[in-house]
């Protein structure tokens, strides 16, 4: 325990001694710190509350320093207006949580204050916050103490009203163009809907593994093959993987599906929805992300995969063998993909993509018609590139911003005979992959709810899917995805 730890425990004891609550049940302020600041109104009574952040005793008098919700204020405090309760000030510390009534006045200097004829102690901070008005700076610890992180840097709470102003602005964006917000379970018995490592657990009353969701798509699909119009879902997902500047096992997704509809109907959903969003709450399409300068005015750009892979290299690789492309990978030493000799060729054209044009990608831009292989809920495309040599394309885009991909979507596949086959297949490769690795299997079940709804038979539809965390980074110009989520996984440990 530290020394300035145990001296608030004894004001503590002695506020209690003194027959003072530390810790009443309420207090009713008639006022906002940030409402008179901004008024300025004088001779004004007023009964407002805050956290202590500034003490400066004079003897008989005080000034002190109230902070509420981004907004301060001094305080002037003289014992013959107060009394008794002058000495109160002597047990408070900063930190503390206070209520004080008052007249609004002006210093001598000019400073717009609060004369206080009654002070109320609301909450006794027990842990100091230790050089609080030097800001925390470690953001390790800043993401793992949250708390600590908004008391003292105020901005972050900015942060997080404007991400619930972004998620409120796509609801009602979906909601006026006819989707039903739908919720899932996250507690799924068979896992799916995406590649990941799942997160699981046993459900004691069924003695049944079940999985943390990786994805809410196949049950929306479920309900649109039930005969919904349109849905979506604002959820979380768990995926039990890597740790880094855009990626947190637990995020939150929107994932949407509209039938009677494809990938461009998706294309244009997008976009709309996003510029629609950053005007709502930036008050223009045209954001500053980092270095980039980002407008989001549709429409976006759109460049095939092959074709952006092209720019990068130089070839076409669209109308090559698979075995004429492994040669030229063998003789290019400056374009290093591990293993590829065991890769088919879309494989490697993701890889390529992934590697040599995601990071360069400014956009926004819609990267389109991926290979086969990057997934297997998808239906093929229905007029590919001409002359296309071991290479089947899908009707499938992401959509990418500064280097970010921040969504996926799909002329989504509907051919319940089909898509029982490429999802087996799918499951196969994943289990040889990770039984290649020593890792567990036992998660790779084919969702047989999923492909019945298939078999009652599902109309076209398109699906959208948008990394809210992602796009919150770039409409608050933020980093790191841990800046946009409020308790993000750290490696810091709180003691």
């Amino acid at each position: 325990m530290t020394d300035e730890l145990e001296v608030r425990l004894r004001k503590l004891e002695m506020l209690r001694q003194l027959g003072i609550e530390p810790f009443p049940h309420d207090y009713k302020p008639d006022h906002r710190v940030h409402e008179l600041i901004e008024s300025k109104a004088l001779d004004v009574p007023v009964k407002i509350a805050g956290r202590i952040t500034a003490m400066r005793m004079h003897g008989k008098s005080a000034f002190v320093d109230l902070f509420d919700r981004g907004s301060r204020i001094q305080l002037f405090f003289d014992s013959g207006q107060l009394g008794k309760s002058y000495q109160l000030l002597d047990l408070l510390d900063i930190g503390d949580i206070v209520g004080v009534e008052g007249t609004t006045f002006n210093t001598q200097r000019g400073e717009y204050s609060v004369r206080a004829s009654n002070l109320q102690l609301l909450s006794k901070a027990i842990r100091p916050l230790a050089s609080i008005w030097h800001g925390l700076k470690d953001p390790e610890t800043r993401y793992a103490d949250r708390t600590l992180d908004l008391l003292m840097n105020p901005d972050v709470a900015d942060v997080f009203r404007k991400r619930a102003a972004i998620t409120r602005e796509m609801r009602a964006y979906l909601d006026g163009t006819g989707f039903l917000e739908v919720d899932v379970p996250l507690l799924q018995p068979v896992y799916g809907g995406a590649s990941a490592t799942p997160f699981s657990t046993k459900v004691n009353a069924l003695n049944r593994t079940y999985y943390l969701s990786i994805s809410p798509e196949l049950y929306l699909k479920r309900l649109i093959a039930g005969g919904f119009d349109a849905v979506y879902a604002l959820t979380k997902n768990f995926r039990n993987e890597g740790l880094d500047s855009t990626h947190n096992p637990e995020f939150t997704m929107m994932e949407c599906y509209r039938a009677l509809d494809d990938y461009n109907g998706m294309m244009s959903l997008t976009e709309n929805m996003i510029a629609n969003i950053a005007i709502q709450v930036n008050g223009s399409p045209v954001v500053t992300y980092q270095s980039y300068a980002i407008n989001f005015t549709p429409p976006w750009k759109r460049l095939p995969m092959l074709d952006a892979v092209e720019i990068a290299t130089g070839y076409d690789f669209g109308n090559m063998s698979e075995g004429a492309l492994k040669d030229w990978l063998s003789s290019r030493d400056g374009i290093r993909i591990e293993g590829y000799e065991g890769m088919t060729k879309g494989q490697i054209i993701i890889e390529m993509f992934e590697r040599l044009v995601a990071p360069e990608l400014v956009g926004p831009v819609f990267i389109t018609d991926h290979p086969l292989e990057s997934t297997s809920l998808c239906k093929q495309h229905r007029k590919p590139k001409e002359g296309l040599v071991n290479l089947t394309l899908i009707e499938r885009f992401e959509p990418y911003v500064a280097g970010m991909e921040i969504g996926n979507a799909y002329t989504e596949l509907n051919d319940p005979i089909l898509q029982r086959r490429l999802y087996s297949e799918h499951l196969e490769r994943e289990k040889v992959r990770l039984q290649k690795a020593g890792a567990d299997t036992s998660h790779l079940q084919v969702d047989e709810p999923f492909l019945r709804a298939l078999e009652y038979g599902m109309p076209p539809t398109g699906g959208l899917g948008i990394g809210v965390d992602r796009l919150v980074m770039l409409l608050t110009d933020k980093p790191s995805i841990k800046d946009v989520i409020l308790f993000p996984m750290t490696k810091a440990e709180l003691k």
